[in-house]
């Protein structure tokens, strides 16, 4: 499971897009000469444009687009993109071309791209390497630069005023950075915080292409709601160590939100509510059982079991839409209930780590003959182990929200796509209603939304490998159920 917060993904939520989705292009910036050609050559400014291949990834095909082009003092500035994945002209550090053999590499993600290019200049045979694996992939060159189509991503000008402010988390002892959106008229106006899922997120939630905060913002400050969305800790603008964070380190960031919130002009106090995605809402979940302040809540792809048993949940739900056989899911399955009773066994990180390495390399010997599995190398291992022995791991996989969520007592909404496959809908909102009753609690709703993702994207499979190449960023009718939930509450 490896770590999607830098290099690879690990199974938790939108952290863990799975091994298969590990292509993920990090790169650092740096040009370097060009043996042999110059910036006047004409074979370097055939060279220039958009190299357009395919990796195949077990079952997942990944666009890969080399973007070349010529820089000062004979240098060849390259750029990879990958499409599928909503990455978008990352640098790498650094390119040469030897006769007809360019080699491009990427240490920061031990990334290398090599190949011969035929002598028309116009396609490259070659392969790509990445954490001990090999991918053939044949490159053509284009004349046109791969774009994503995300229709429902707002342009400026807006119809409603808009206002960055910055407010300090007193506990953390640093500054976070936002967007406030108001309707452009007088007055004082309901209000919704917007939490982000796991891993860094920017204020709109970037993620794969797409700006889900972004649209939903858009979406209900045109409607009249005013709505105010940051950057995580350590991202965007904001200050802070979002490394070392937990969840309930999270849910005092988002406390300082609502602290600022109520002493702003044009916000409605009483009718003041926080809204959180994935991880988002355990965080909206902490924060609205403590701060009677807050008036309703809502809970997107929300968790209502523990850490550990939506991971053991997502990680066969992903492997079988993933075409994974069955003896590899049991596999599978055996190894992640192994490190998570290592984790809870051993509080020392290096016991703990020694006994998850040791599962590990035990199950790569059972799966050594499974001609779909790549083996992991020793900086997959060591990745692996760290992101496991993580703060965040530790406590995500042993939090249990039932308790928080059985003292929220203003409204709530849960909603949940029917092919969430990261937080599966059906259980983790009927665990959602169970604490409602439990605690008392009877102005909630909880709806499970047909063929909608952990996105909220209308999807075939669910499948985290469709993130990026589905268009839509949120789907209108699931955005449609908030709204006339909040007219209903804030009426």
């Amino acid at each position: 499971m490896p770590d999607y917060r830098r290099k690879y993904a690990t199974l938790t939520m939108k952290r863990n897009l799975s091994i298969k989705l590990a292509i993920l292009l990090t790169f650092t910036v740096l040009t370097l000469p060009l043996p042999g050609l110059s910036q006047g050559n004409q074979s370097l400014k055939k060279l220039k444009g958009y190299w357009i291949g395919s990796l195949k990834v077990q079952m997942t095909q990944l666009r890969l687009v080399m973007n070349v082009n010529a820089g000062e003092r004979d240098t060849l500035i390259v750029t990879f993109d990958s499409p599928d994945q909503g990455i978008l002209d990352l640098p790498t550090d650094r390119a040469a071309m030897y006769g007809d053999s360019l080699d491009v590499s990427a240490q920061g993600i031990g990334g290398y791209l090599c190949g011969r290019i035929n002598k028309a200049l116009d396609t490259l045979h070659g392969t790509w390497k990445q954490g001990g694996m090999s991918f053939p992939i044949l490159m053509v060159r284009q004349g046109k630069k791969a774009t994503l189509n995300r229709p429902q991503e707002p342009k400026p000008p807006f119809p409603y005023d808009t206002e960055e402010i910055t407010f300090r988390n007193p506990a953390g002892g640093f500054d976070l950075s936002g967007t406030l959106t108001l309707p452009n008229r007088t007055g004082r106006f309901p209000a919704v915080i917007l939490v982000t899922g796991s891993g860094p997120q920017n204020r709109d939630e970037e993620l794969l292409g797409h700006k889900p905060f972004l649209v939903l913002a858009d979406y209900l400050t045109r409607l009249g709601y005013a709505v105010f969305r940051y950057d995580d800790r350590g991202i965007g603008k904001s200050k802070g160590v979002f490394g070392t964070a937990t969840t309930p380190d999270f849910a005092t960031d988002a406390e300082a939100a609502l602290d600022m919130l109520r002493k702003r002009p044009g916000i409605d106090t009483t009718k003041l509510g926080i809204a959180g995605h994935s991880e988002g809402a355990l965080v909206a979940t902490i924060v609205a059982s403590r701060r009677p302040e807050i008036k309703f809540v809502i809970l997107l792809a929300g968790p209502g079991t523990t850490g550990e048993e939506i991971l053991l949940r997502q990680s066969e739900l992903i492997n079988r839409a993933e075409g994974t056989s069955d003896a590899a899911i049991a596999l599978t399955n055996k190894l992640n209930r192994d490190c998570y009773l290592a984790l809870k066994k051993n509080q020392d990180n290096d016991q703990a780590g020694r006994k998850i390495r040791s599962l590990m390399k035990a199950y790569d010997k059972a799966r050594a003959s499974d001609t779909s599995y790549h083996s992991m190398t020793e900086d997959m291992l060591n990745a692996q182990v760290a992101t496991l022995t993580s703060p965040w791991f530790r406590t995500f996989l042993s939090f249990d929200p039932q308790p928080y969520l059985s003292q929220i007592k203003c409204p709530l909404l849960a909603l949940g796509g029917s092919l969430d496959l990261q937080v599966p809908a059906k259980e983790n909102l009927d665990a959602i209603e169970r604490a409602m009753i439990f605690g008392g609690n009877s102005s909630y709703t909880v709806k499970e939304l047909p063929g909608l993702n952990h996105l909220f994207q209308t999807a075939k499979t669910g499948s985290p490998v469709e993130y990026a190449t589905i268009e839509e960023t949120f789907s209108p009718e699931a955005m449609g159920d908030i709204y006339k939930w909040l007219q209903e509450i804030t009426k």
